[in-house]
């Protein structure tokens, strides 16, 4: 029997970008090309953002926060690198800073003088996270295992495959425990102001006595850090921004078949058969788990293009807790 959801845009939303929407494979990655990226984004978004929705933007950084470490590896003998947490806080600005103004232009071009926000966000994670002894988030550009072998040797890389393209860069990805100042998007919020925060997850840091806080490496999977945001600030639908336009089981396969509207039950029993790999629709899945399973009502996975109609129920992949 066929089965659909509501065609109502919610009042609250929580969205997230991929990484690889915003920097997709298929660009060099100039400032012209990324800035072209970021008007195609505010366009797709521009019919959300003119609504009374309360809404929060999050983006990933994967490939962006990829080339600022090859970046340094190439300069390493000439200027001292940074830290992962300082490279995520570089990613996390200068995507944010396209997005919020590209978005802003596609709203003053439609006569609204709606303000978008950039955020610098830090998330709290547990140092002692499994996480920092088995690195799975792949981050940067694709090698061939000839050339992993060689980038892993000469820049103390861990290196593993992703999927058949190739294989990549991978560094801790621990669990987001706390947004820092999220009562601040919180306000902004609640004014009607866009915000942009938690950009790749967040600059991931740990917290000391007293409060005090510092970086650690990592790169905190950004779908986990929204779910987690959602789930804080009361608000029970995500959507989930990709570069496919539903999810599929026996992905890339023959026997590839679209999911449309699937519950908590289903989809975990399709994680548990092995359907989303860790490199791709995984981290997805997991984020729609634990949003599901901690009180949320509702989650979109779509293209980003298909943005607005993915949250009439149009299309896209939408997961809940039950059907009645």
């Amino acid at each position: 029997m066929a089965r659909s959801v509501g065609g109502k845009v919610p009042e609250r939303l929580v969205i997230a970008i991929g990484g690889n929407a915003t920097h997709p494979e298929n660009i060099a990655g100039s400032s012209a090309e990324q800035k072209d990226i970021a008007r195609q984004t505010a366009d797709a978004l521009l019919p959300l953002a003119l609504l009374d929705t309360e809404l929060i933007i999050t983006h990933g950084n994967g490939p962006v926060v990829g080339k600022i470490l090859m970046r340094q590896a190439l300069t390493r003998d000439r200027i001292p690198p940074m830290s992962l947490d300082i490279c995520v806080a570089h990613s996390q600005g200068g995507i944010a800073y396209l997005l919020m103004q590209a978005l802003e232009n596609a709203l003053r071009e439609a006569d609204s003088q709606r303000h978008v926000a950039c955020l610098l966000t830090q998330v709290e994670v547990d140092p002692a996270d499994p996480a920092f002894a088995n690195p799975t988030k792949f981050v940067g550009p694709f090698f061939t295992a000839e050339q992993s072998a060689a980038v892993g040797r000469e820049l103390g890389w861990t290196m593993k495959q992703d999927g058949a393209r190739g294989y990549r860069h991978v560094v801790p990805s621990p669990v987001p425990k706390h947004v820092c100042d999220i009562s601040l998007i919180e306000v902004l919020s609640k004014r009607g102001t866009i915000v942009i925060a938690g950009g790749g997850g967040g600059i991931p840091v740990v917290r000391g006595a007293k409060g005090v806080r510092h970086g650690i490496e990592a790169v905190i999977d950004k779908d986990l850090t929204t779910q987690h945001m959602a789930k804080v600030l009361g608000i029970d639908t995500i959507m989930l921004l990709t570069a496919v336009p539903k999810v599929a089981v026996h992905f890339g396969t023959p026997e590839q078949k679209f999911l449309d509207l699937v519950t908590l039950s289903e989809i975990k029993k399709l994680n548990a058969e092995g359907h989303f790999p860790a490199g791709s629709m995984g981290p997805k899945i997991d984020a729609a788990i634990r949003f599901l399973e901690g009180g949320g009502k509702h989650v979109v996975i779509a293209k980003l293009a298909d943005a607005v109609a993915a949250l009439r129920g149009e299309t896209g992949t939408h997961i809940v807790g039950s059907v009645s």
